[in-house]
């Protein structure tokens, strides 16, 4: 597990550097650093509005005495989403993007009940902490 963070860590910010590069040689410089700064400003404001929903739809549920387990896998994904959305770089801000967004959030998240499913069911799934 350490050796795939390892490995995103140093693969992802190489591909956020030769994404900003390409654009700035393709759009310019100011407005390479002018749409970094629009997505993160505007991915604040989507990721407040739909996790303000997302809380709505949590308390509505714990009031009707149930568990808000769609409510919850939202939260994560919601800020999951404004955290990559707030990096610099256009690919984390598209990956960032389809977690906010609640047509395409519906999606991934049918396939991460899926491969959770499926890991829970052979018994692959494990939770690590320390005292």
């Amino acid at each position: 597990m350490f050796r795939i963070l390892l490995i995103l860590m140093i693969v992802i910010p190489a591909i956020e550097i030769w994404g900003l590069v390409k654009a700035a040689s393709f759009i310019g410089a100011w407005q390479t650093v002018f749409a970094v700064i629009a997505t993160g400003v505007i991915g604040a404001h989507l990721a407040k509005r739909e996790g303000l929903k997302t809380w709505l739809k949590a308390q509505e549920d714990l009031n009707q005495m149930q568990v808000p387990n769609q409510a919850i896998l939202d939260g994560i994904s919601i800020f999951t989403g404004g955290l990559l959305l707030l990096t610099p770089g256009f690919f984390t801000d598209t990956i960032g993007l389809l977690l906010i967004l609640p047509f395409s959030r519906y999606f991934l998240q049918k396939y991460l009940k899926k491969w959770l499913e499926t890991k829970l069911k052979n018994g692959n799934f494990y939770f690590y902490y320390r005292r």
